[in-house]
């Protein structure tokens, strides 16, 4: 992948939480790049601080030390581990919704998200509810909210880690498919490796807390196309082996 266009830069970011108990070190000294149109993975043992790096990019948490650039203009849109779809809302409802909170909901933008349930296989579902759906299908759905808002760069944390493994293979080929086609460059977090590999341009592999960063992998696979197909690229174990020895257990 050709990384020429800086979108949002991590410098020198560190975290710590307070408590009855003291403080607890999260992230020490984190410092790396995102490019346009990039697939960044992030990965690590659990509790090592993946999340709060989201948090932090994303201005949710705005308590950390270190410096954060982010190019002008571009949008953030955070897809959480949950789908946290509400119920009682229909689908079309439940992908408005983040317009609606932004008071940007207006008759493009609800004609653009209209669009991407017809390009996505949810229109016809569009007056049913969540609790008719598929785990799949709710994932599309919450996907779609996400993008509602026209984001550039799309933080997704452990976005199918609720999901059967068969499931996850399906839903995590359906989301790579619909961000690369709707042109938008991605920060996930997952600790599963084999997920990681089959989509990203680049993985950084987080240490133990306080989380430094033990090394960053170009992923370059023969005829990367999808990510179930890109399990089969004869570099995937070779990668794997080499990264699964650098994850503290």
């Amino acid at each position: 992948m050709n990384l020429t266009n800086k979108i949002l830069s991590i410098n020198n970011v560190s975290k710590s939480y307070y408590s009855l108990n003291g403080e607890t070190n999260a992230l020490d000294n984190i410092s790396f790049d995102l490019y346009e149109g990039e697939f960044l993975g992030i990965i690590g043992p659990s509790g090592c601080g993946k999340s709060s790096i989201l948090n932090i990019i994303s201005g949710l948490d705005k308590e950390y030390k270190g410096k954060i650039w982010i190019k002008d203009g571009i949008k953030i849109g955070y897809m959480f581990q949950e789908d946290v779809l509400f119920p009682w809302l229909t689908i079309l409802d439940n992908a408005l919704l983040g317009l609606k909170i932004s008071k940007k909901l207006n008759q493009e933008n609800k004609n653009y998200v209209l669009n991407l349930l017809k390009k996505y296989g949810l229109y016809d579902f569009r007056n049913k509810y969540p609790s008719e759906l598929s785990g799949g299908m709710k994932q599309r759905l919450a996907l779609i909210r996400t993008l509602a808002t026209k984001p550039d760069i799309l933080l997704l944390d452990e976005p199918y880690s609720a999901l059967d493994y068969q499931t996850r293979l399906n839903v995590g080929n359906d989301v790579y498919n619909i961000i690369k086609e709707e042109k938008k460059t991605v920060i996930i977090v997952t600790h599963d490796l084999s997920e990681a590999i089959a989509s990203c341009d680049r993985i950084i592999v987080f240490s133990k807390r306080p989380s430094t960063i033990k090394n960053i992998h170009n992923i370059e696979l023969t005829n990367k196309k999808s990510p179930i197909e890109n399990r089969k690229a004869k570099e995937f174990s070779i990668y794997y082996d080499i990264i699964w020895k650098e994850i503290d257990k």
